[in-house]
């Protein structure tokens, strides 16, 4: 089946209305702020940056549309059998930096790729996926995403949200740290069954329940008050995140090797983060019970007793 990628930029371009929308809407005081650009290599994006809200300190919902002419290593070192190929490559990238620090670090993501080697028909697949990082652990903002996650799997089959729940988790994995970005959701990465349509289903099913696995979320915390300690260590566990980012995220490294628009693919940073030499915070204190317990790779579905609803 010939993959119709018309049809999965629409959608990526409505899907980026919707969720800079109900954003916006949570926010109340602050909007997105729209950056189309080029890129000389070819293609281009529209990245909107929300900053100083009622809400959120930071965030950005970024489309792209980019093409070039030979695969950058990011995305050959698993195919070297596509180096050198024509490429061409779309999607939604999200991060959302909230003030309070009881409201998580969310983020998304739903691509499509396909490149067109010399002597053989066109090779695509989707990718994707979401990942909450909170800074202070409530079980049930946990169980939450997890189950809208289970859910938005289920029509493709049981077996699916496990498997991706298990990749978010060996994927978002600070390896020089030894522990895991934040309490995951849903990796995936290479998708591609043969059916086109359906996998197109899958990205969209991802991408369309992101809001509904995180609005619930900061509508429950925005509001809970908070001092200067929990300000400091939301800072300090910034730091994990920009770490992550530039160390081992897939998509900063293709943005960055395949010459991405720099402002846009960093845009995922947060505004202010901080590193405390050797910090350790107190046993049975609300900041080590992050790692000790929330920060652990959980299956938060089968713990709460909702892995069969």
């Amino acid at each position: 089946m010939t993959p119709n990628s018309a049809e999965v930029k629409t959608y990526l371009l409505s899907l980026q209305d919707t969720i800079c929308e109900s954003l916006s809407e949570i926010d109340g005081q602050a909007d997105f702020v729209e950056d189309a650009w080029d890129r000389p290599e070819g293609g281009g994006g529209i990245s909107r940056v929300i900053t100083d809200g009622h809400v959120f300190e930071k965030g950005g919902v970024n489309f792209s549309h980019v093409m070039g002419n030979q695969m950058p290593p990011s995305a050959t070192a698993h195919r070297p059998e596509l180096a050198g190929a024509p490429w061409e490559a779309m999607g939604v990238s999200l991060v959302m930096h909230p003030n309070n620090p009881y409201v998580p670090t969310s983020h998304a993501n739903v691509r499509f790729f396909i490149a067109r080697p010399e002597k053989a028909g066109p090779v695509w697949w989707f990718g994707g996926g979401y990942d909450l990082t909170p800074y202070y652990g409530f079980e049930d903002d946990c169980v939450h995403w997890h189950r809208t996650a289970q859910q938005a799997c289920a029509p493709f089959g049981t077996e699916v949200y496990p498997r991706y729940k298990r990749w978010c988790d060996e994927y978002f994995h600070i390896k020089h740290r030894h522990e895991p970005r934040g309490i995951g959701g849903l990796f995936y990465d290479d998708l591609n069954t043969g059916d086109f349509d359906q996998d197109f289903a899958f990205m969209r099913a991802v991408g369309d329940s992101y809001l509904a696995a995180y609005r619930p979320i900061v509508q429950r915390r925005q509001a809970m008050p908070y001092s200067e300690r929990e300000r400091r260590f939301q800072l300090y566990r910034r730091g994990r995140y920009v770490e992550f980012n530039l160390v081992y995220d897939r998509g900063t490294l293709f943005g960055l090797q395949s010459g991405g628009r720099t402002e846009s693919i960093l845009m995922s940073m947060p505004p202010l983060a901080r590193w405390d030499y050797d910090h350790r915070p107190e046993p049975g204190t609300p900041e080590h019970e992050l790692t000790a317990y929330y920060l652990t790779d959980r299956d938060w579905l089968k713990e709460a007793g909702r892995d069969g609803d």
